[in-house]
């Protein structure tokens, strides 16, 4: 088991630290050289399609051009410069020649998803993977499909709420672990010393990686600002947190405070910094390619 620090900034998804384009590889032979010459269609690199490389296996959208040469980014914020061959890119598994697309007078940014990735357009959801996330109750769930649904749905990634961390040992046995076959597990105030980093100490298995934040509840997690309060009331010991907020804030019952909580989430701006970094490295973990050989 991987233990990942709840502290840790959010991944390059987000920050996008690399902004400099680099040269991809040559392509080889012609694809349509030799042989019974195929009509391969023309499509224009609007901003935000999605294509494949076939040679280098880069998947990315188009963002812009440069010196005659299309610049593709990945769900990483990766940047890189590809030439405009013939046949050189994929379009839902299928060659295509990329082309520049028609000039006009104004050309709108890439749209973004609420996670500030690339939106996918007409995105149909791949068959989901056998790699799981699960987050520790159903707010947990919402939380994360309401910032990074697009994303999983890109990536074929479910989420299911794991009903308390008491029982991870017990489930992750039961789910039986494997290459491919990884679990990532969103952990609530997983702080050094409290019962849930000993809970997940029990856990050892290299394909599974537990992320957490340091907050009490996940709604913690949510900035002040974006559910119109000043900070988060302090909730004496013995109360039950939500209640207890839920009671100083006149929110009503939990389930009503929650309504709240989730409408004044529009994105990851409306999150704290710990949540977003756990997310993402738990979806690059699930995502990550097994290893060869």
């Amino acid at each position: 088991m991987v233990l990942a620090d709840a502290h840790r900034l959010p991944t390059p998804w987000l920050r996008r630290c690399e902004t400099e384009a680099v040269r991809s590889h040559d392509y080889g032979r012609d694809v349509l050289s030799g042989g019974k010459r195929r009509t391969v269609p023309e499509v224009a690199a609007e901003p935000g399609l999605v294509v494949e490389d076939p040679v280098s296996g880069f998947c990315g959208a188009v963002v812009r051009f440069e010196h005659g040469q299309v610049v593709l980014e990945d769900r990483h914020g990766r940047h890189r410069l590809f030439p405009l061959r013939p046949a050189a890119f994929l379009l839902d598994g299928r060659p295509v020649t990329l082309v520049r697309p028609a000039p006009a007078a104004t050309r709108p940014a890439p749209s973004r998803s609420a996670s500030g990735s690339v939106r996918v357009e007409g995105l149909r959801a791949r068959t989901a993977r056998d790699s799981r996330i699960w987050v520790e109750g159903l707010h947990d769930a919402e939380l994360v499909e309401r910032v990074w649904g697009h994303d999983l749905r890109v990536e074929g990634v479910v989420v299911e709420p794991l009903d308390g961390v008491d029982v991870l040992a017990q489930r992750v046995a039961e789910f039986g672990t494997g290459p491919g076959r990884r679990l990532g597990v969103l952990v609530d105030h997983l702080v050094p010393g409290s019962k849930e980093s000993r809970l997940v100490a029990a856990v050892r298995d290299e394909n599974v990686l537990v992320t957490g934040h340091p907050y009490v509840d996940v709604w913690q997690a949510v900035k002040p600002s974006s559910v119109g309060i000043a900070a988060w009331p302090e909730v004496p010991r013995g109360v039950p947190w939500k209640e207890g907020v839920c009671a100083v804030l006149g929110w009503g019952e939990p389930h009503e405070g929650w309504r709240r909580v989730l409408a004044g989430v529009r994105g990851f701006r409306d999150l704290e910094t710990p949540l977003i970094g756990a997310v993402e490295r738990l979806i690059d973990f699930v995502t990550e390619p097994p290893a060869s050989g």
